[in-house]
């Protein structure tokens, strides 16, 4: 039984506007404008427990709009959305004891307080019973090493150690849902590593199912199983990874360093894309031509150092999915 539903989501936004300056402000008060936004225009999509979906799309495609409705925050206009039974925004109390939820550019930590006294007032406001309370409190601390960041108030945490503690934070109640908007937004290659390695072990051993939004790829292509796209307040993709990259290209690139960094390389069934020295890459279609077939034609006729076939990063896939166009080249 899927423990999100969703059918044919609409939420609109009004939106104020005025003319520039300060004759712009007067004829403001005086007359306000408006502007509808459609942030969500039909949303649908079933999520199964203990899945790890990435929820992508460009900046005011609805990502965000979505997640607060899942969690209650916003009420639709229209649609039906069910997560674990129930109505988010009708019955929130209950709601909210069942979901966890962290929006990388906001905390739910209290800014002056150590972060063990921030810990202590939301097993409070959850009514965790104490037993409980301590046994998930120490397994997120040393899951996310948070030892030595304790007593420390949250407002001198850094962004990747305050990060770690906002994951643990939505987690003391042993939620079966988590919401993750943005979590890496900001971090330094080291918090992405260690933020990304928790949700993989959230999800894969306590079965945690989890929501991931964010604009880097690199979170995508680590994580999720399962991708949807959506831009325009619309889905416009639901399915792996393969299958997007499927649906937009089948392009592959073949990386070749070669002895003479002179040579004139040509072949009918591919195209050089990028040259640096010793290094080209060629961009073919693998159902036009067989790698094995490219790689002995080049073989044959020049001598190679290296080689190696990749995928088109992932990238330059979504960004042909939002704007239909080709993938950027290097």
């Amino acid at each position: 039984m899927p423990q999100i539903v969703v059918e044919n989501l609409t939420k609109t936004f009004r939106v104020a506007e005025r003319d520039p300056g300060i004759g712009g402000a007067l004829r403001g008060l005086v007359r306000r404008r408006h502007r509808a936004v459609a942030a969500l225009g039909g949303v649908s999509f079933c999520l199964e427990p203990g899945e790890l979906v990435g929820y992508i799309g460009p900046n005011g495609a609805g990502k965000s709009t979505t997640v607060k409705v899942l969690a209650g925050i916003l009420v639709p206009d229209g649609g039906r959305c069910e997560v674990l039974g129930r109505v988010p925004w009708k019955e929130r109390i209950a709601h909210v004891a069942q979901i966890g939820v962290v929006f990388g550019q906001r905390t739910q930590l209290w800014w002056d307080l150590p972060v063990v006294e921030s810990f202590d007032l939301l097993r409070d406001i959850y009514r965790v019973p104490k037993a409980d309370y301590a046994r998930s409190r120490n397994e997120l601390i040393a899951l996310l090493a948070l030892e030595p960041l304790l007593d420390v108030p949250v407002r001198q945490l850094s962004l990747g150690q305050r990060m770690r503690c906002d994951l643990a934070a939505a987690l003391l109640h042993a939620p079966r849902l988590l919401f993750l908007d943005e979590p890496t937004i900001g971090l330094d290659a080291v918090s992405k590593l260690a933020v990304r390695d928790f949700i993989r072990t959230l999800n894969r051993e306590r079965g945690v199912t989890v929501i991931l939004t964010t604009h880097d790829m690199d979170d995508i292509e680590a994580l999720c199983t399962r991708v949807i796209v959506i831009a325009g307040g619309k889905i416009a993709s639901d399915g792996t990874l393969e299958a997007l990259r499927a649906r937009v290209t089948r392009e592959r690139w073949l990386l070749v360093d070669l002895e003479d960094a002179d040579a004139t390389v040509t072949d009918p069934d591919a195209e050089v894309i990028r040259r640096d020295g010793h290094r080209i890459v060629l961009a073919f279609d693998p159902d036009r031509v067989a790698t094995a077939v490219l790689i002995a034609r080049l073989a044959a006729r020049h001598a190679v150092r290296d080689l190696f076939v990749q995928n088109p990063p992932i990238e330059e896939i979504i960004a042909r999915l939002y704007g239909g166009e080709e993938p950027a080249r290097p």
